[in-house]
């Protein structure tokens, strides 16, 4: 008999923020549950999906509180379906991580990121793992809320279908191999995907 899992991706609700660096979570387990061909309901305190895979099942949780509240859903959902701890996994953006680098861990602080803030208050401990997505840092003095409100500039977004298909995968092998395979596998930079060479036209 399959496990149960809760995934979590963290983000602010609203069209303004849709596709913003701070939601990277948000436009994470979207692309998940695309692949998965399944589609969110809106269920008390989030947008819920359920993914099959191998015999377990996975809740995606899109929270809709606000990102510095996101610990009231999460622990409401964790509760209800009763996760083992270590059957949690919150997707989050990093200021501290270059757009496109995945680092997945099975604890740790909450780097001052209000959304892992609140989650740690909410279900009292920081005891589960988290994927965090890198966005880069370009910027200036007093900039960062600007940056992370921000939307992707055209460089990342072209990279953006590659980043996202590996998180997937890396979703997909913590939940059938477990967070230290699924470390070792996918904490790495997501690299551009090479341009094809062009033939050079020979001369008769």
């Amino acid at each position: 008999m399959g496990a149960t899992y809760l995934v979590v991706g963290l983000g602010n609700i609203g069209a303004e923020y849709a596709n913003t660096r701070h939601n990277m979570g948000f436009i994470t387990l979207d692309a998940y549950a695309q692949a998965s061909n399944v589609i969110f309901s809106t269920e008390r305190y989030g947008d819920v999906a359920t993914v099959r895979l191998k015999g377990n099942t996975i809740y995606l949780l899109k929270p809709s509180t606000y990102m510095n509240l996101s610990g009231k859903a999460v622990s409401y959902w964790f509760a209800k379906l009763k996760i083992p701890r270590e059957n949690l996994l919150v997707v989050v953006d990093d200021l501290a991580l270059p757009f496109g680098t995945l680092r997945m861990r099975k604890q740790g602080s909450d780097g001052g990121h209000n959304g892992l803030k609140s989650i740690d208050q909410h279900i009292l401990t920081n005891q589960y793992a988290r994927m965090r997505m890198g966005i880069g840092n370009e910027f200036g003095r007093g900039g960062q809320v600007d940056f992370v409100l921000g939307e992707l500039p055209e460089e990342d977004r072209k990279l953006l279908p590659q980043v996202l298909a590996t998180a997937g995968e890396a979703i997909s092998s913590f939940v059938l191999e477990g967070a230290d395979k699924a470390m070792t596998r996918y904490n790495r930079c997501v690299k551009p995907a090479a341009e094809p060479q062009k033939q050079e036209k020979q001369e008769n």
